[in-house]
């Protein structure tokens, strides 16, 4: 019986191989890895939605809320007379209560004035912020909360440019007496050093 020949140089056909089975420990390394991220993802979410909630800060602010009669008392210099003005000023809250936005309207030096501020709480800096601006300018004046706030006072150091472009420091009080008053007042440095203040608006609620 004739015998057949390979053909010159023609190979073995390769036996295919089974896939390697995936050891214990690279499973478990895999499975490791998943609830780490899991559990990392469920961490970030808790910080968003501890920092994204109104919390004690914020509820420190509701007294202020409210429709409320403003008497503003103001001075430009150390030693000048002080002008006072009446005027009207809405607090409402915004953005689910992470805000409080006024809107005061009066008269300030003789000429109608109108102003509008955001004042909340950072829950990540723990600290109290807001904003202000007003027809007296184009800028925006900028405040952080400092020290330990209270019930029944919070303080601040705003910062604002001047028309002459020269940043000007400010510390502001809020003092917050009961739900039907409350007074805002902002001291600076004069001339000599010393501080003096530079305005006080009470508010009696309307």
């Amino acid at each position: 019986m004739a015998v057949k020949k390979k053909a010159a140089g023609s190979k073995p056909k390769a036996t295919a191989k089974a896939a390697p089975m995936a050891k214990p420990k690279a499973k478990a390394a895999a499975a490791s890895k998943g609830k780490s991220a899991a559990a990392s993802e469920a961490a970030m979410m808790a910080q968003w939605q501890e920092a994204m909630t109104p919390s004690a800060g914020h509820a420190r602010l509701m007294p202020m809320v409210g429709t409320w009669k403003a008497t503003t008392t103001f001075r430009m210099a150390p030693g000048e007379p002080e002008q006072v003005h009446g005027g009207t000023s809405i607090h409402r809250l915004v953005l689910g209560g992470r805000y409080v936005e006024q809107s005061y309207k009066g008269m300030s030096m003789g000429m109608p004035f109108e102003g509008i501020g955001f004042t909340g709480y950072d829950n990540v800096k723990k600290r109290y912020v807001g904003t202000w601006m007003d027809t007296f300018g184009t800028g925006v004046m900028h405040s952080v909360g400092v020290g330990r706030p209270t019930d029944d006072r919070i303080d601040f150091v705003c910062e604002a440019i001047e028309p002459s472009g020269k940043t000007k420091v400010f510390d502001a009080i809020i003092r917050i007496k009961n739900h039907e008053h409350h007074s805002y007042e902002m001291w600076t440095k004069g001339p000599n050093g010393k501080s003096y203040r530079v305005m006080l608006v009470e508010y009696e609620r309307a």
